[in-house]
């Protein structure tokens, strides 16, 4: 496998880890809650909650940040090749699999592991391993097929 050094970028990859890593200690020290993304927009999709504003400004941070980005550097064009109904499908069981897994990667990959909660390492292996599962049938079994 060869990498190719004007597609990778390790400095800007490590900034955007150290930046999420920030938001969410910071997000768990002054609120006391965990930055799982699909807990905390679940949430706000639902009438009576808590702690609503600062949830919130956490996902409008979230969807402000490539804006931002954006003044000082070149947002790469997302280029999608699978087909409508692929996306809608994979995003559908994202979505479920979110709710049977009581969480995402944010929140278990990067809130569960960083307390060590085993529920978070076991579910943070169970998504890697379907990712990577998928990866290689969709690679070497279908489109090689």
């Amino acid at each position: 496998m060869a990498i190719d050094s004007l597609v990778f970028t390790p400095w800007s990859a490590l900034a955007g880890g150290v930046l999420i890593g920030l938001g969410a200690g910071l997000f768990a020290v002054l609120n006391g809650r965990i930055a799982g993304i699909s807990g905390l927009l679940g949430s706000l999709l639902q009438p009576a909650g808590q702690g609503r504003r600062e949830k919130l400004a956490f996902i409008l941070g979230l969807l402000a940040a490539p804006l931002l980005w954006g003044v000082f550097a070149s947002v790469p064009v997302p280029r999608f090749t699978a087909a409508a109904g692929t996306l809608v499908v994979a995003g559908l069981l994202v979505g479920l699999g979110t709710r049977y897994g009581s969480g995402c990667t944010s929140g278990h990959g990067v809130c569960g592991l960083s307390r060590l909660s085993p529920r978070s390492a076991v579910a943070t292996l169970c998504f890697m391993a379907s990712g990577f599962a998928t990866v290689y049938v969709v690679r070497h079994l279908v489109q090689g097929a």
